[in-house]
């Protein structure tokens, strides 16, 4: 046996990926365990979480691959900076410093944090995002789109996928990124960048895009093709401190929103405007693709790629007749991407579809628990739990969530990526308004306009939504069916549209046993789904985190595989 450990490190969510003769076996991000959001820290806690999944020590891995070049990095921000000489030292004097330190030695980090002694490869970032994106996907061909803020040099790559081969002959490079493009604008709305983009696309359907014309006359250039350049003037993120400079500012008339101002009409319309531009340019981009490659799917990764509001589109637009998209599109997809393509392209083994079928296993690549685990911590904690038989479990929980009850659903192996989908989730009834409001106030802690997601019956999702396709990742956003608004009101975004993740028996069996029991109570086979954890802080990834998730919010049930908490018996005092 063939095991291969993919890194991804030290620019924006960390993560591990084990792959054993080119299955995945594990896939985990930092953050999960040092509970810092986005954690870019080197991964010890994932990769160790993964040689255990993997049964197996670090002695028994035969590559360590890297999902970047450092050094091809290194040279990109050298040059960008004495390009922009004077004008850029403050940056300067804080980024080379980390660079020198920490960066640039990742082989050495690696010999000595694992003590590995076997090689140590490296590929290019956007093949990474590539190889993530094909190499997982049920297509024997298809092309692909890598779109995100910048790699090495590459913010947007295109090409084709066949076989076990994937080439890239087109990109797009730094400083022209779309993804830096949106981020910008995050920055300007008061979002943290790289992590608040999606908050920006969940204010987006509150505004009118009527500064879309501004953007594209002033701010980015785009061909009939789709390819695309910025105005360096509007920008500040080449060698500043910031994202916007001061002639971004002085074009829309304000300084940037701090985040606890609120918001104005005119952010609310800057946020559609953007979105609705970047929507127009994926399009383009992708009817250019597939007129060069002559394919009918489309593989995208790249964290643009998590944008599900323009891959809706993509899928009901363009020319592609299927889309897959990896679940963990960004950063921390690349290190299963580099480990894959190792195993691929570097050791040479073929690559054989299932017809329809992914590799990427429901993206339930995490951690889980046995039930002795989950008792022992429950009893050390004095927690009240019942504990009965799954089928009975489902039934009870059903009961619960028809009732008004928010449920903590703890099961089976976390999920990889940024999106709950059925095992650390936070689940309500979707048919009362208050049920949105309630759980952002109360457990979420977040903003109120904020959109939750549908996680529905796989088999039933086109009585509910204009989806032709299942959307077992939550990345696809539809509309919901005209007649369904008022029945589903908590998870109808102001638009009428929705973010829907499907659930098939054989992916993901307890939550469609869950979902099954709730529409032979109810005949609604769909639950409001969010991730179970608070505003800032990650997705929970162990029994004691989930326990103190659920008491310290409002939060009325926690169910943990076979072990159900109500609040309402539990000791005060956590």
């Amino acid at each position: 046996m063939i095991r291969i450990l993919g890194i991804s490190a030290f620019y924006h969510d960390s993560a591990a990926c084990l792959v054993a003769d080119g299955q995945i076996v594990a896939a985990l991000q930092e953050e999960r365990f040092t509970r810092v959001k986005h954690d870019d820290a080197f991964p010890i806690n994932s990769i160790k979480a993964c040689l255990r999944l993997g049964d197996c020590t670090i002695d028994e891995v035969d590559y360590v691959v890297f999902y970047e070049k450092p050094f091809a990095k290194f040279e990109r921000l050298l040059e960008t900076y004495l390009d922009a000489n004077p004008s850029g030292l403050r940056s300067y004097l804080k980024a080379i410093p980390l660079w020198v330190k920490d960066k640039l030695w990742i082989k050495d980090q690696i010999r000595r944090s694992l003590e590995f002694k076997g090689p140590i490869l490296f590929s290019e970032h956007h093949e990474s995002h590539a190889a993530s994106a094909f190499y997982p996907s049920p297509f024997s061909s298809s092309a692909i789109l890598t779109v995100d803020g910048v790699g090495e040099w590459t913010t947007t790559s295109l090409g084709k996928g066949e076989g076990q081969e994937i080439e890239l002959n087109k990109e797009i490079r730094f400083p022209d990124s779309l993804g830096l493009l949106y981020s910008t604008f995050t920055y300007y709305l008061g979002f943290k960048v790289n992590s608040g983009e999606y908050k920006l696309m969940g204010l987006a359907p509150y505004g009118r895009p009527v500064y879309q014309e501004m953007i594209l006359d002033k701010l980015i250039s785009v061909d009939r093709d789709g390819a695309f350049s910025l105005s360096d003037d509007y920008f500040d993120y080449r060698v500043g401190l910031r994202m916007a400079s001061a002639k971004f500012e002085e074009l829309f008339g304000a300084a940037p929103r701090k985040e606890s101002e609120p918001f104005t009409q005119q952010h609310k319309d800057l946020a559609a405007s953007i979105q609705k531009v970047v929507e127009e340019i994926l399009l383009k981009i992708s009817t250019q693709l597939q007129k060069e490659t002559q394919e009918t799917c489309l593989c995208m990764a790249g964290g643009v790629a998590l944008n599900c509001v323009a891959n809706g589109r993509l899928l009901r637009e363009s020319p592609f007749q299927r889309i897959w998209i990896q679940p963990a599109s960004g950063d921390s997809g690349g290190a299963l991407g580099a480990a894959l393509l190792i195993w691929h392209r570097y050791l040479d083994h073929p690559r054989i579809p299932v017809t329809g079928e992914d590799t990427q296993a429901g993206s339930l690549l995490g951690t889980s628990f046995e039930d002795c685990e989950i008792r022992a911590f429950l009893e050390s904690e004095k927690a009240v739990f019942s504990e009965t038989a799954e089928n009975m479990l489902v039934e009870e929980t059903a009961q619960l969530l028809n009732q008004g009850a928010i449920v903590g659903w703890f099961q089976g192996r976390m999920e990889f990526g940024p999106r709950a989908l059925g095992n650390r989730s936070i689940l309500a009834d979707p048919r009362g308004k208050a049920t949105s409001d309630h759980v952002n106030r109360s457990i979420k802690f977040r903003e109120s306009y904020r959109p939750f997601a549908p996680v529905v019956l796989e088999e039933e999702a086109e009585h509910y939504f204009q989806l032709s396709v299942p959307s077992p990742y939550m990345l696809l956003v539809a509309s919901v069916l005209e007649e369904q608004r008022s029945q589903i009101p908590a998870v109808t975004h102001i638009d009428g549209s929705a973010r829907v993740q499907t659930v098939n028996a054989a992916t993901n069996p307890t939550c469609h046993r869950l979902l099954s029991a709730f529409k032979r109570l109810t005949g609604c086979p769909v639950l409001l789904n969010t991730s179970f954890n608070i505003r800032g802080e990650p997705i929970v990834e162990s029994p004691a985190q989930a326990y103190r998730c659920f008491m310290r919010t409002g939060m009325d049930v926690l169910v943990m595989n076979r072990f159900m908490l109500k609040k309402e018996d539990q000791p005060t005092g956590l």
